[in-house]
């Protein structure tokens, strides 16, 4: 297949030379906050488990005991025989917690925000999607049956005009934006989405176990409660999953049409057994979300001031660099310090704009946060000197 390799090749090439190539490190935890590479401990500034679940021995045993009440895989998929009192337990909490009629369960968040726009659209309905939203979101609308437009970040305004003109329409963000850290304006998006007869969906996959009283997320702390509501497992929670909070008619028509649920083998029991743990952990152990509001003060102070530093609400901290090669520079140099972050470039981002992506957990100690500081700015200041 000449045609191919030649391509593949290509593309290969293009992307070392424009800087943008990506790789995997096989990486070693050592502790909540820590991580080994290549025989050297870092301290991690590059994870998504926000409330330091993800190795929290509660966490952990719970997983154990459903491995040994439920084996370690559900064995089918949902409609076949890899439904078990697990997952209706985790659906049932989820329900109550947030205040829904159903919750469908998925593998990923990727698969439920493919599913959601793939089964609840066709070719008359309109899709007004934030342009800064996740790709399996961008992907899915580009890919559906329905006309997709994109209104500008968090532009209310926008997306009003749009909406104005727009049939059948479903409106979609973020609750928490994954590489910004930003939040998106639900009371104002959910008012004039309501007041054009249309729906709103939300992903907050960095929201949830954040925000919002018990954790609620990003709806709850604005007060508004969308037709369709995504949250996902592999931040917050410590683990993996997603699911889909709807009402009891979207429910059952995503349980007979969303292919992403009906055709994967459902999540181990053992895993929902474990996420019903989490569930009850995010929301009764406030402690972490004190946590967190320590650390953010403490990253405010040490880095305040500085050109490329961006203030948000949430874990996530974008320091803004620009140029790829200069945010990989950066990069690699708070690794020399022992800081492990990850330097975030176009295509994840837009072109011009790469970034350091720092994010805080409650399994850090105001003494890491102080180091990181410490080290970005002498990162910074050695940057500033070779360029």
């Amino acid at each position: 297949m000449p045609a191919f390799n030649s391509r593949f090749q290509k593309a290969l090439t293009d992307r070392v030379q424009q800087g943008l190539n990506r790789q995997l490190n096989v990486l070693k935890s050592v502790s909540r906050s820590e991580i080994e590479f290549d025989s050297k401990i870092y301290s991690n500034f590059s994870s998504n488990d926000y409330l330091g679940l993800a190795n929290d021995p509660e966490l952990v045993s719970a997983w154990q005991d459903g491995l040994s009440q439920y084996g370690a895989g559900s064995g089918a998929s949902p409609l076949v025989t890899g439904f078990s009192a697990a997952h209706q337990n985790l659906e049932s909490q989820l329900c109550e917690w947030l205040g829904y009629e159903r919750a469908i369960l998925f593998s990923s968040g990727f698969s439920a925000n493919q599913a959601l726009l793939f089964s609840l659209l066709d070719k008359n309905d309109t899709l007004i999607q934030d342009r800064l939203n996740h790709a399996s979101l961008m992907e899915a609308g580009a890919l559906s049956p329905a006309k997709m437009k994109r209104f500008k970040h968090n532009d209310v305004a926008h997306l009003a005009s749009q909406l104005a003109v727009s049939e059948n329409a479903l409106v979609v963000t973020e609750g928490v934006f994954s590489m910004d850290g930003d939040q998106a304006p639900l009371t104002e998006v959910a008012r004039v989405t309501e007041e054009s007869d249309a729906w709103l969906a939300v992903d907050d996959a960095h929201g949830i176990g954040i925000l919002g009283e018990y954790g609620a997320g990003s709806c709850a702390a604005a007060g508004v409660k969308p037709e369709l509501l995504v949250v996902t497992f592999g931040k917050a929670f410590g683990l993996s999953g997603a699911a889909i909070l709807c009402s009891k008619e979207v429910g059952d028509y995503l349980t007979q049409f969303a292919r992403h649920h009906v055709y994967s083998t459902a999540i181990p029991p053992a895993q929902a057994f474990a996420l019903s743990t989490a569930c009850q952990m995010i929301q009764t152990q406030q402690w972490r979300r004190d946590k967190l509001n320590e650390l953010q003060a403490i990253y405010h102070e040490g880095v305040k001031g500085l050109t490329g530093y961006i203030e948000t609400n949430t874990p996530i901290k974008p320091f803004m660099v620009g140029q790829s090669e200069h945010a990989i520079s950066i990069a690699n140099r708070m690794k020399e310090s022992g800081i492990w972050m990850t330097a975030i470039r176009p295509p994840t981002v837009p072109v011009g704009t790469a970034r350091l992506r720092i994010t805080l957990t409650a399994n850090h100690s105001p003494e890491q946060v102080s180091q990181l500081t410490h080290s970005l700015k002498s990162a910074l200041e050695t940057q500033r000197e070779v360029e």
